[in-house]
């Protein structure tokens, strides 16, 4: 017997999708010092997630602001360089290249910093994300 193994049937409306790096996607984004690509996952996935390939035009020169997201979560790998974020109730992080980081949507947070060379992939759920800026949190 050569598989023994049931294929699981493919969720509704999800399909294969690749992502060239060849041929990239491009798309806007949350902040005019990246370059987002769209890596097909929003498509395959039919809407249920994002994915996206992050990398700095140059280096943050401010912190964004306190925001949140509207998604259920983020999921966030650094590739390369680093990035400074703040949170609400919790310690500041400094992520490098090989760190991962799970972001709740709803979490307040703030990015202070990135290097000049950062590359990030984020992936998130659902598909649509949105930014809501806040007040800074007393302290």
């Amino acid at each position: 017997m050569a598989n023994d193994v049931s294929p699981i049937s493919v969720t509704a409306g999800m399909k294969p999708v690749h992502s060239s790096a060849k041929t990239p996607v491009m798309t806007p984004g949350r902040r005019d010092f990246f370059t987002y690509r769209d890596l097909g996952v929003g498509e395959g996935s039919g809407g249920r997630m994002r994915g996206t390939l992050m990398k700095a035009k140059n280096g943050m020169t401010e912190p964004t602001g306190w925001h949140y997201h509207t998604c259920e979560s983020q999921f966030v790998y650094c590739l390369k360089g680093w990035v400074e974020l703040e949170f609400d109730n919790a310690p500041t992080v400094r992520m490098e290249a090989g760190d991962a980081m799970f972001i709740p949507g709803g979490c307040i947070h703030n990015e202070l910093r990135t290097s000049d060379d950062i590359e990030i992939l984020e992936v998130s759920t659902p598909g649509e994300l949105g930014t809501v800026p806040v007040e800074a949190p007393r302290r």
